[in-house]
């Protein structure tokens, strides 16, 4: 099924100039992010021990013009998996459990439990079904406390996706079972631990979990669509619902304590974090994904949540870390991050470039408007709005779309066009989606 994007940037090839300082490089690269409406939030890039660039971008608050700024606060969603997966290796190294303990030790009864490890649920190999899938829970009770044991019976029930350790499939149920276990082994709230074992260790005093209650000046507010014209504040996931899948927020400070305490044994010890580090099915480990560049090894991982993504990454060869942080649903930072490890290491990279827009009738765009199917059961649904077309994938949020050609329109924030195509009479009956260099036909069905 594809994944369409909430967003359009074109790059070009852009080598780096001689004697300009990485950091200042950097810093026209993400204010040419922001400028296209690509990037609104903070960014902390440091190597070799040295903060190269901490910086904010954008605003934190629309309606009080308040801009980001390195103190700014975010939900950072799936990182918070990094943190979980620590925990139970200090258990493991504790001997209060084993990576190869069974989860019906942990949660009787559970079905096929005796057939799926901790280590099943760390590297997204248990087969349970992904509760985040669920859009009607997600739409419609995301934003309200839930209990864990009402949480976990949102899956418990559900046939298994394939057969433990078989196939990879990202789960955030997996990881919530994690932070069942913790509790379990520990006798106190998961929260509680990770304040304990890691927050308070590593002075992140500006990390914790329950977003909905926190009174902070720094804490920004999340958007599902943010531009010059037009803003749209995200209700905030209640901590109960994300726990400890992606309930964490944090500032790109706190997240750089965390990356350099990962050279050190202060949390967890080098045996385990290799352990980690270790790219099982699909290139992931326990809460990380791996990868290379440039022939060195990275570990790193995405997050998002209702009105907010993250992104973090590390090269401990370089020790390269690059935090982008944003509060607003941008889909590309991992594209960022890639052009600024290519700054790093002076290579070439990609540069954003916005597109002209240009202004096209209403009585056209009416045309536009309906349903499209891409794959079955899922649809693109475009519709008009105050004279913006928007389009909305199924189980996605709503984005803009800005005309290049009368039938010819873009996205400002992922590598997307949407072609809308006539018949012999001239009525419009489909259309192309174009995105990372791939087509996606589709019909329009009402």
């Amino acid at each position: 099924m594809p994944r369409i994007a909430c967003c359009l940037f074109i790059i070009f090839s852009f080598l780096k100039t001689a004697g300009q300082a990485p950091a200042q490089e950097i810093d026209e690269l993400m204010k040419a992010y922001y400028n296209q409406n690509s990037f609104n939030g903070s960014l902390l890039v440091a190597e070799k021990g040295d903060i190269l660039l901490e910086k904010g971008y954008g605003l934190k608050n629309a309606r009080a013009k308040t801009p980001n700024d390195p103190n700014t606060v975010f939900q950072i969603g799936s990182i918070t998996k990094q943190f979980t997966s620590a925990i139970i290796l200090q258990l493991e190294e504790q001997h209060k459990l084993s990576l190869q303990d069974k989860l019906s030790k942990y949660i009787p009864g559970y079905p096929r439990g005796d057939s799926m490890t901790i280590e099943n649920l760390l590297t997204h190999t248990s087969g349970i079904y992904n509760y985040t899938s669920d859009t009607a829970f997600m739409n419609n009770n995301a934003t309200n406390p839930v209990k864990l044991d009402s949480l976990i019976a949102l899956f418990r029930g559900k046939p298994l996706d394939f057969r433990p350790g078989e196939k990879f499939s990202y789960s955030n149920s997996g990881y919530i079972l994690l932070g069942y276990i913790i509790e379990k082994v520990t006798g106190k709230p998961y929260f509680t631990v990770v304040k304990e074992n890691i927050f308070n260790p590593l002075g992140m005093t500006r990390s914790g979990f329950d977003f909905t209650g926190l009174k902070n000046p720094d804490k920004a507010t999340g958007y599902f669509m943010l531009t010059v014209s037009h803003a749209v504040p995200a209700g905030i996931v209640d901590s109960s619902v994300s726990y400890s899948a992606g309930a964490m927020y944090s500032t790109v400070g706190d997240l750089y304590k965390w990356d350099r305490a990962l050279y050190t044994d202060k949390i967890i010890h080098d045996s385990s974090m290799q352990k980690a580090f270790m790219p099982y099915k699909n290139k992931y480990g326990y809460g990380w994904a791996i990868d290379s560049s440039y022939g060195k090894k990275v570990v790193m991982h995405q997050g998002s949540i209702f009105g907010f993504v993250s992104f973090m990454a590390r090269i401990p060869s370089d020790q390269v870390c690059i935090i982008l942080l944003d509060n607003k649903q941008s889909p590309g930072l991992a594209k960022m991050a890639e052009n600024i490890n290519a700054i790093l290491n002076q290579q070439p990279y990609d540069f954003p470039i916005p597109k002209k827009e240009i202004s096209v009738d209403t009585s056209i765009l009416k045309k536009y408007v309906g349903r499209y199917q891409l794959a079955p059961g899922f649809f693109l649904d475009i519709s008009l709005e105050n004279g913006r077309l928007l389009a909305q994938a199924t189980g996605q949020g709503e984005s803009e779309l800005f005309a290049e050609k009368e039938n010819l329109f873009y996205q400002k924030l992922a590598d997307i066009e949407i072609e809308f195509i006539g018949n012999v009479q001239g009525k419009v009956d489909r259309l192309v989606l174009y995105q990372s260099g791939e087509k996606f036909p589709a019909l329009k069905i009402k």
